[in-house]
């Protein structure tokens, strides 16, 4: 189970829906336009650079990007500077990004449901292991460093 429980195939199912909610379910809404384009180019471009940046702080350190696993170093440098989960951040704006780009209205509430499931998923469980393994320094880094943005 550890292995599709990973948050691209979280997000590849919640883009899923979006895109289903657009093409059956469109009820006559629409955001469609130059501007609505524009905007989820950059959140998806914005998305793919923050995970980039993210995995290279990773590779850097020479830790597991790996959501299940315990990390062997606690990345607190470069993008980790402004955000505990950046790649999750990222996530969440190429989710915002493709439910634009679908014109899927409607799934602009999916939005709040898949932050909830990296939260309780993804997030929390790996603050408790940072926490058990870095104690005081991931104490600093949580109280100097926001969890999103």
């Amino acid at each position: 189970m550890r292995r599709i429980d990973l948050p691209p195939v979280w997000l590849v199912v919640f883009a899923a829906l979006a895109w289903g909610q657009a093409r059956l379910l469109p009820f006559g809404l629409s955001l469609e336009g130059v501007l609505t384009g524009l905007l989820s180019g950059m959140l998806i471009g914005g998305g793919v650079i923050l995970m980039i940046m993210a995995i290279v702080e990773f590779r850097r350190f020479q830790t597991t990007v790996m959501p299940h696993e315990t990390p062997s170093a606690m990345v607190q440098s470069g993008i980790y500077k402004r955000s505990r989960n950046p790649i999750y951040l990222g996530d969440v704006l190429i989710l915002t990004g493709l439910i634009l780009r679908f014109d899927a209205v409607l799934s602009l509430v999916l939005i709040p449901v898949f932050v909830w499931v990296l939260e309780r998923r993804f997030i929390v469980p790996e603050e408790d292991r940072l926490r058990r393994t870095f104690r005081a320094d991931f104490a600093r880094y949580e109280r100097k460093t926001r969890r999103w943005i």
